[in-house]
């Protein structure tokens, strides 16, 4: 049989011969397993598989196979300033983003940032990502990041988002809804979200908002629990007028009482978790510890390069890491000793895989290696490592030793878009060319002085800024959690 020597779009593709995480739901190892892709669908799970003539073949002995992680909230615009605010608070970030120098940010600077975004994932194997795009000032803006998601082969959800207006002033506008009509047309590769959070103002200014979802027939994805900006009033309100979904995502959730978990339990929402976040900028600590106990739903997300990584290999590694100290501390108070975790190596990549598959309503096709499903497949290897070997717990390995260096094959839609440790059909040159047009027009908006400053930020006069949002005055002092 004649074999090609590099991947073909549109030809079946076989990963021969490694240990696979299906990610089904017993969890299973299988070892020397093959994978073989036909089209966008995954064709066969099996040892020793037979293929079609003129498959590609890609040796993943001594490696390991999984679905495409998914992220499920990552402001991707945000990312042409990777590493610029490692020393800020989430104060820090409202005023930078929210207040003031956000709105610097022309179309072509989204564009710029959603391009770098996209690469990276990919890079990493993180599949799909949820691009909550919070930074669309205008629907030229908005054309922006969807063109620059467009030229990237990954899976993506464009959660629409504008934190220079009010939720029901962007949602509402007539340039909005010709951009949903003219961009959002069905494609598989493009998903859409809104999103938009909630302030916990008794007149309740975000309903339209809602309303214009539920038109729309799309979900929305809210910011909730974070300290200083929205807590239970925000989830109390949502659920009196009846815009709690299955589909909704309440991001952080970090500060929320037990009668908010309730709610969002009872009304089959889920959580997405930024733990590298959660524990470095204070939105609260991280809070799979609480919703694991109330059984809801939990996905992974990175929140901004900004601050922290890309990857989803830190999501689940600090995840774990969080929700055991919190379990360790609590003992000790009461002068227990904890003898078997609560959280598992086997959870935290389920969450990074089929729990973003089922926070997106993509459980069925996405999220595991199941013939049928959509063929969105990572392969951990990485010869030239000595920590590569040996694997013995893969899961354990997956959340512990491994990163974004050992993703030595993606693939994302059947299609192979990384392979031997290198990204396809991305032109890092011009990715490149065109952040650091965007870094130098910041700079030059901005100026030297403050461009330093904002990477150093002074302790601020005001140490705490109470709502963010611009659009309503309300304040309370519920926001700032239990």
């Amino acid at each position: 049989m004649s074999r090609p020597t590099e991947p073909v779009s549109g030809r079946p593709v076989v990963l021969r011969g490694g240990t696979l995480l299906p990610m089904d739901r017993e969890r299973r190892v299988l070892t020397d397993t093959d994978v073989l892709v036909v089209d966008d669908r995954i064709a066969a799970v099996g040892p020793q598989l037979d293929v079609p003539e003129g498959t590609f073949e890609i040796d993943a002995a001594g490696g390991i196979v999984m679905p495409g992680m998914i992220d499920t909230h990552r402001h991707m615009w945000q990312t042409v300033m990777r590493g610029y605010g490692a020393d800020w608070t989430l104060t820090q970030y409202f005023v930078w983003y929210y207040l003031e120098h956000g709105t610097a940010f022309r179309p072509q600077d989204i564009h710029a940032g959603n391009l770098l975004a996209a690469a990276e994932a990919l890079d990493a194997g993180v599949t799909t990502v949820v691009d909550w795009s919070h930074g669309l000032q205008t629907p030229d803006h908005a054309d922006a990041a969807v063109d620059a998601l467009q030229s990237v082969p990954g899976r993506f959800v464009l959660a629409y988002g504008n934190i220079q207006q009010a939720p029901a002033e962007w949602t509402g506008a007539p340039e909005f809804r010709d951009f949903v009509r003219r961009r959002i047309t069905g494609d598989d590769m493009l998903g859409f979200q809104l999103a938009f959070d909630v302030t916990g103002d008794p007149a309740f200014p975000e309903r339209p908002a809602f309303e214009a979802a539920r038109e729309l027939g799309v979900s929305v994805t809210t910011h909730a629990g974070v300290w200083g900006a929205t807590n239970d009033d925000g989830i109390r309100l949502m659920h009196e007028h009846g815009f709690m979904t299955p589909g909704t995502v309440y991001v952080h959730a970090s500060t929320l009482s037990a009668d908010s978990y309730h709610r969002i339990a009872a009304t089959g929402g889920s959580v997405s978790v930024s733990t590298e976040s959660e524990q470095s900028a204070g939105q609260g600590y991280p809070t799979t510890w609480a919703i694991r106990s109330h059984d809801i739903p939990v996905s992974l997300s990175m929140d901004t390069s900004v601050w922290w990584s890309g990857d989803l290999f830190s999501a689940m590694r600090t995840t774990l890491g969080a929700d055991r100290a919190r379990e360790h501390l609590e003992a000790h108070a009461e002068n227990r000793t904890v003898t078997h975790c609560s959280l598992r190596a086997d959870q935290v990549v389920e969450w990074a895989t089929r729990g973003g598959a089922r926070a997106l309503g993509r459980e069925h096709d996405l999220g595991s290696v199941e013939v049928g499903k959509k063929a969105d497949l990572v392969l951990l290897k990485n010869d030239r490592s000595p920590v590569s070997f040996p694997l013995l717990n893969p899961y354990g390995h997956v959340v512990f030793q491994a990163q974004r260096g050992d993703v030595h094959t993606v693939v994302v839609n059947g299609t192979v878009v990384k392979h031997e440790h290198r990204l396809l059909g991305v032109d890092l040159a011009a990715v490149r060319h065109e952040v650091e047009q965007t870094v130098e027009h910041l700079r030059s908006v901005m100026g030297e002085e403050e461009w330093r400053k904002g990477m150093n930020p002074d302790i601020p006069e005001t140490k705490v800024l109470d709502n963010p949002y611009t659009y309503t005055d309300y304040r309370s002092a519920t926001t700032h959690g239990r």
